[in-house]
């Protein structure tokens, strides 16, 4: 079936030329023109990704992707102006999968597409043997196929993102990954991302379980080499 892609932008050149070039690459393709008509749109037929731009009118995308958390996981990539750096950050800690700037490749928006959109699938092809399945570490416990989380028993929101990086560290408790091996873990050998996209993902993580136990601190950081997952 068809993969549904969400573009949430103002400006109607976007909104056409990346539409066609999704298109041709046999993606649907629904579009807004702004977040407050997209907060309908999504929640009433979710898509299987979305594109958000950040600077729109009525609602940007850093308050439509908060209103879409409350209550969604949808895989997400942000579209931020050449020199926001600060909106980067903040919307990767507000829960986007990805970003990419303005102006941008179609064909770099599409290869990042294509690798979220296979992350969000490795949760069913690991319950084909891929991987060793359930995940338990203490009180955690992560169920691939059904990208479950829970903390001593409190489900755990994760974005696809945010799961592959903790399966990632707790496979191997007290192993150090280092911050190209995350990479690798989240977003594949062949998407490149630099290092502070891993660390606001952790820092993100790590927000979300102390919010349910304010006593965490299983995922540890070691200065210039990574991070580690510690059952103790």
């Amino acid at each position: 079936m068809q993969k549904l892609i969400a573009l949430v932008d103002d400006d109607q050149n976007i909104l056409t030329s990346v539409s066609m070039a999704l298109e041709a690459e046999g993606y649907r393709v629904v579009t807004y023109r702004d977040g407050e008509e997209a907060l309908s749109g999504l929640k009433t037929a979710p898509p299987d990704l979305a594109i958000l731009d950040i600077k729109m009118p009525r609602m940007d995308g850093m308050e439509l992707l908060q209103r879409l958390r409350n209550d969604s996981q949808l895989p997400t990539i942000f579209l931020t102006s050449k020199d926001d750096e600060i909106d980067e950050i903040l919307g990767l800690r507000m829960g986007a999968d990805d970003y990419i700037k303005k102006p941008f490749s179609q064909r770099l928006l599409i290869e990042r597409i294509r690798a979220i959109l296979r992350r969000s699938e490795l949760p069913s092809e690991m319950a084909e043997g891929v991987s060793e399945g359930l995940i338990e570490r203490g009180k955690l416990a992560l169920d691939p196929q059904r990208h479950s989380c829970r903390w001593d028993g409190t489900e755990i929101q994760l974005t696809v993102t945010e799961f592959l990086l903790l399966q990632s560290l707790s496979q191997r408790p007290g192993h150090v990954k280092t911050r190209d091996q995350l990479m690798d873990a989240a977003y594949g050998e062949s998407i490149y991302v630099d290092d502070r996209t891993i660390d606001s993902h952790i820092k993100r993580l790590r927000r979300k379980f102390r919010e349910t136990d304010k006593d965490f601190a299983q995922i540890e950081t070691l200065y210039g080499v990574g991070y580690r997952y510690s059952e103790s």
